[in-house]
């Protein structure tokens, strides 16, 4: 029998705040609705899924059913089925399975099979693998392709009366031409630090470097120190480009500084290099940089760490440790379109236009001087056909494969389909979706089988296809044709023509890869009754990165736990915020990638990290990663690598994972309710690549809305002083500025915002009652127009089309936010003419500079028809004229903690009410005062942990500043709620419009009341321990500890549940002075870390985060009462003992072990347990 110590709760709030999440009680109507019935019983889709990885063909029958055994009980919706990998050679299972082989078939077959009769849903991936689309059936000629060029110098009065010009660069065997064209030599054509008489290449290190002159050639500088790179040429060179050749995709080799010397002293500085914006994806990291031309004997590139912008997934090798690595550098007499590989979309990449500083109108070449020869050539040879007189250039332009593969795939590995070619894309989809589907058959794939998903974009970008020519005339209106050298980085007319046909030739690729990749598997997939789900394609593929999502059924990104260097924040908003513009009911996401497992990871340690994303608009999860394990004994097992989140069976936790589950179903169940309340829409811009626009771009634009605080941080966050690192995971250094998405949680402090690309404003856009809305019921007060921004450095520019449109919805009653005036159009159909009619609309836009006393001054706002146009940024005096008002707003009773703390909150609204999830995602408790705006209503606080809910009733107006803790008033236009919220708790608040049904007393919330009698249990404890691997045993604790610190190896190294056991007695004394409305609760204190209790053999509930505490009063009865805390951890300290060879090896996994110095972690019940009794 365990001993009790007594004593009557009478602490103050502050202690005890934390267990609470309470709401004044009140009468509540009889009849359930909506809500209720959603938050009991979470429909199939808002369970979460799994990625179902099938690792090296280690699948078995007897496997795939303990798998989907186990994600049935587990509270799994469905599985993402993706093989992964050939056959490792010497395999771990004895018999592996290759893809599509006739084994593998039955195996699909089998789980489909098997799925159906747990009632599981299927969905397998566009290929073989987890990226992209191919296969061996894709020839090279239906692979992605690209545009590759070949140039020919003809010097002037070179003799001869054929050219020969060979092939440019190719892949796989496979070219074919687009086009031979001629045009005079430009100014210095062909004359380069390689070509022209060698320089002299030093350093300030002192180490040869002569290498840096030819790409071809082994060697790098790297150095982490300040320094610099000499050229020293013997003649005075004249230089107009330069061509950086990272070692790797290095972010630093494309930041130097460049100066130049006649004399080697004294230097004058000519550019400050900038990388374009770029994802992980950067092809080879080649960037080619217009400058100023410079004519001079010596050029220094210096380098500097200082002044380096810290890393985002829009610069991505700007987040790795600051150091420069750099294995070539060209200098280029002749003149280039600044970094142009970016620009023809053969790399996913953002940059500024090329000004006529960088080349001037003299140095391009006239479209009119240039010959077309195509039809003059044979094989390698042009005929009929005589340079004339003077230097020429002659260009061979033709596209080949990309070479892309879906390199994660097996024996169904081979090219990536052409995604610009409908044929191809039909061709893939044929040999790999419908044929699983028909290996399945008609009934289960009808049944089971109904999901076409598109994961991970890894294939990189292309830039042509075989009728790109045809359709750029049909669509632009003008022949492409004059304008192809511009591909080769060549400036045709003036830079600003060259890249005027550059954004037209990019809004070209955008809308094929929409129409026949994306458009064409939504109508295969419904053409057989399946669902299309789909990630992102940026920041990898040029597009438009919102766009596609329109064509998919459920808009999905990721996000990643404890690897700041991989996550995805912006992956997330892209998914976000298509769904809310396109009206796509679910928001999916790959939920805790990670790039290290650490053994360390439980439901308690993830549930801040889903809240946020749940806060930020995803409402189902993809738990990443459950990989298939054809054993039923081996643990932890197989895995992909180290990567991802162990979520499966043979992790510690799996028996009490259901729990977690549940929760997450209970929270996507209601944000997958009603519509997404959002009051700004932020316009994403028109260039190409585009995508959703980050918070932290934001801050300069909307400096009223954001707090102080956030806007002092991004200064400093921008500022990168010292260029400071961190390191996370362990062995992984990047900068310790990187853009952190744990810094923008509500952002706008009470304003939600979606990006919205130009399809959706263009086409769908209307007004009503001064909102703009959108088909799907997307409905914003307020529309910013950013103009530039470092993804959008075009921003300035605007089509005619697109600001008619913005004058066409503030007449109507939008208000629209214009951060810029917009000065030109963007593509070379619009020209001079596009000019001048934008000039004409942008004028009745814009707000008009008045005369006042003498003076002009800039109206901030003004009334434009209906509506409003507010010149930006947008301060806090005009987001007071224009009338917005914050949809919800957070106070502090605890105002006095610094910084205050972090809360995520989101706004759904239905038919008959609005919810908002509210989460404190700090490890201490907090107490919000929640205002809501919204209509007054009925007011309940549903806890998504325990599926607990706690009702007010309909609340009339509330006089004061301030309310009592846990209570619930009307003030105004707000309704508001006083919450006290643990470490990690969160909670819906709802509001119904609608009270009906005789009232009844509420159900009390699971907290304890100032009142409430504590004993606390303090031993002794009988422990029977059942090690995950390994024999059972028992001990005793006096009391309880850290499992870690014990002296046995065995307990001290344990892994599994550790089942505490002990008896407690009730009284008829107590039982009787409590009465029979008494509550009795189990308040288990510091677990360590998932508990499952049960009381005379029944369960009692789960407790796996703060507040840890389950109710024993239903199971509680007079007398003895047997009581069982099974109290599971984590893979960890087993893992370790291991490797310090203080348990027996018994465990077996393919991922990364901890080091044998590695700190064991705390482990069983730390306590205090306590029984909490309330009257």
């Amino acid at each position: 029998m365990n001993a009790l110590q007594s004593h009557r709760c009478g602490l103050p709030f502050v202690m005890r705040a934390c267990l609470v999440l309470a709401i004044v009680l009140a009468r509540v109507p009889t009849r359930g609705d909506e809500i209720d019935d959603l938050f009991a019983n979470p429909p199939p889709a808002a369970r979460p899924w799994v990625i179902w990885y099938w690792m090296h063909g280690c699948i078995s029958h007897e496997g795939i059913a303990a798998d989907l055994d186990a994600m049935q009980q587990a509270g799994i919706g469905g599985a993402y089925l993706m093989p992964i990998k050939p056959p490792l050679a010497p395999s771990p299972w004895p018999q592996p399975v290759e893809t599509l082989s006739p084994e593998w078939d039955a195996a699909v077959k089998f789980a489909v099979a098997e799925a159906h009769r747990r009632d599981l849903q299927i969905a397998m991936h566009l290929c073989d693998g987890f990226a992209t689309a191919g296969g061996p059936w894709i020839t090279p000629e239906l692979s992605m392709q690209q545009v590759t060029c070949h140039a020919l110098n003809w010097p002037d009065g070179a003799i001869g009366s054929g050219v020969t010009i060979d092939k440019p660069p190719h892949r796989e065997g496979f070219y074919r031409d687009i086009a031979v064209v001629a045009l005079p030599a430009p100014p210095g054509a062909g004359v380069t630090s390689q070509s022209h008489p060698a320089p002299r290449v030093t350093t300030s290190t002192g180490e040869a470097a002569d290498f840096l002159l030819d790409s071809s050639r082994r060697g790098r500088v790297r150095t982490t120190e300040p320094g610099w790179i000499q050229y020293e040429f013997a003649k005075p060179f004249t230089c107009r480009s330069v061509t950086i050749t990272p070692d790797g995709n290095n972010y630093q080799a494309q930041r130097l500084a460049i100066e130049a010397s006649n004399d080697g002293r004294a230097f004058r500085p000519v550019a400050q290099l900038a990388a374009p914006r770029h994802g992980w994806h950067n092809g080879e990291g080649v960037v080619t940089h217009a400058i100023p031309p410079t004519t001079a004997r010596v050029f220094r590139f210096g380098w500097d760490k200082e002044g380096s912008e810290p890393g985002a997934e829009d610069l991505d090798s700007a987040k790795w440790s600051p150091v420069l690595k750099v294995t070539a550098i060209e200098l280029s007499a002749e003149p280039r379109i600044h970094q142009y590989r970016g620009k023809t979309a053969a790399v996913w990449r953002a940059s500024p236009r090329t000004t006529a500083e960088l080349v001037p109108d003299e140095l391009c070449v006239p479209q009119e001087s240039i010959l077309d020869l195509t039809d003059r050539l044979r094989g390698e040879y042009l005929v009929d056909w005589t340079p004339p007189p003077g230097a020429w250039t002659i260009l061979r332009i033709g596209h080949t494969s990309t070479g892309a593969t879906n390199a994660t795939g097996g024996a169904g590995q081979g090219l990536e389909c052409d995604k610009l070619n409908a044929a191809a894309v039909r061709l893939q989809f044929d040999k790999w979706f419908a044929r699983a589907r028909d290996t399945v058959g008609p009934e289960l794939a009808e049944q089971t089988l109904r999901t076409l998903h598109l994961d991970s974009w890894e294939c990189g970008s292309q830039n042509w296809t075989a009728d790109l020519l045809e359709q750029f005339a049909a669509r632009r209106g003008y022949d492409a044709r004059p304008y192809l050298p511009v591909l080769a980085g060549v400036p045709v007319d003036s830079a600003d023509a060259s890249e005027r046909f550059l954004f037209d030739y990019r809004q070209t690729l955008a809308e094929l890869l929409q129409e026949r990749f994306f458009d064409t598997l939504t109508r295969l997939a419904r053409d057989r009754g399946c669902q299309f789900t789909a990630e992102c394609t940026a920041p990898v593929m040029m597009g438009h990165g919102m766009r596609h999502f329109a064509a998919v059924d459920v808009p999905m990104g990721e996000f990643w736990l404890r690897s700041p260097t991989h996550d995805k924040p912006n992956d997330m908003l892209d998914a976000i915020s298509a769904a809310h513009v396109y009206g796509k009911p679910i928001v999916q996401a790959e939920a805790f990638t990670q790039l290290r497992i650490g053994w360390d990871e439980h439901p308690g340690m993830l549930k801040p990290l889903a809240d946020r994303e749940f806060a930020r608009g995803a409402n189902r999860l993809a738990h990443h990663l459950f990989v298939q394990q054809p054993w039923l004994d081996r643990a932890p097992g197989m895995t992909l690598s180290s990567i991802g989140v162990l979520f499966q069976r043979g992790q510690t936790w799996w028996p009490a994972v259901r729990a977690w589950n549940d929760y997450l179903s209970r929270c996507q169940a209601l944000l997958q309710w009603g519509r997404p309340v959002v009051d700004i829409a932020v316009f994403a811009g028109e260039d190409v690549p585009s995508r959703a626009v980050p918070p932290h771009y934001l801050v300069d634009k909307l400096p009223g809305l954001f707090p102080g605080r956030k806007i002092e941080h991004e200064r400093q966050r921008r500022e990168n002083r010292g260029a400071p690192t961190r390191e996370q995971p362990p062995g992984v250094r990047h900068s310790a500025n990187i853009v952190d998405p744990d810094d923008w949680v509500d952002p706008l402090g009470g304003y939600k915002y979606d990006s919205i690309d130009r399809h959706a404003l263009l086409e769908l856009a209307t007004v009503k009652d001064g909102r703009i809305e959108l088909p799907g019921g997307a409905s914003y007060r307020l529309l910013v127009v950013p103009g530039v921004t470092p993804m959008q450095p075009s921003g300035g520019r605007m089509s005619v089309e697109l600001v008619r449109k913005l004058l066409e919805l503030v007449e109507a009653g939008a208000t629209i936010a214009l951060c810029e005036r917009p000065t030109q159009t963007l593509g070379l159909g619009d020209n001079a003419a596009g000019d001048a009619q934008l000039a004409q609309i942008v004028d009745k836009l814009w707000p008009a500079e008045i005369v006042d006393g003498g003076e002009k001054r800039k109206t901030t706002v003004a009334q434009v028809g209906r509506g409003w146009v507010v010149r930006g940024p947008l301060t806090e005096q005009a987001e007071t004229t224009v009338g917005l008002r914050a949809d919800c707003v957070l106070n502090f009773l605890n105002a006095e903690t610094v910084p205050p703390p972090t809360i995520a909150w989101s706004h759904r609204r239905g038919d008959d009410g609005d919810a908002y999830y509210v989460a404190n995602l700090t490890d201490a408790a907090a107490q919000p005062m929640v205002g809501m705006h919204c209509e007054e209503g009925d007011v309940a606080v549903l806890q998504p942990v325990d599926g607990r809910i706690r009702r007010a009733g309909r609340i009339g107006e509330f006089s004061g500043d301030a309310a009592p803790l846990d209570r619930v008033w009307r003030n105004g236009e707000r309704t508001w709620a006083t919450l006290s919220l643990a470490p990690h708790q969160s909670a819906f608040i709802v509001v119904r419009r609608k009270g009906d049904g005789g009232p009844v007393d509420a159900p009390p919330v699971a907290g304890a009341s100032d009142s409430a009698e504590y004993q606390e249990l303090l031993g002794p404890w009988r422990v029977a321990f059942q090690p995950i691997t390994g024999e059972k045993f028992v001990a005793e604790l006096p009391k309880l500890a850290d499992l870690s610190q014990h002296d046995d190896p065995r307990v001290r190294h344990f892994a599994g549940t550790a089942v505490y056991e002990t008896t407690l007695h009730r009284g008829e004394d107590s039982a009787g002075a409590a009465g029979e409305s008494a509550r009795v609760w189990l308040e288990l204190g510091q677990v360590e870390n998932l508990a499952q209790v049960s009381l005379n053999g029944q369960s009692c509930g789960v407790a796996w985060t703060p507040p840890f505490r389950v109710e024993l009063t239903p199971h509680l009865r007079v007398g003895e009462n047997q009581l069982q805390i099974a109290v599971t951890n984590t893979w960890r300290n087993r893992l370790v003992g291991e490797q310090r060879d203080a348990v027996p090896k018994a465990s077996w996994t393919t991922a990364a072990l901890p080091a044998a110095d590695a700190e064991l972690l705390p482990a069983g019940l730390l306590g205090p347990v306590e029984l909490v009794e309330e009257p």
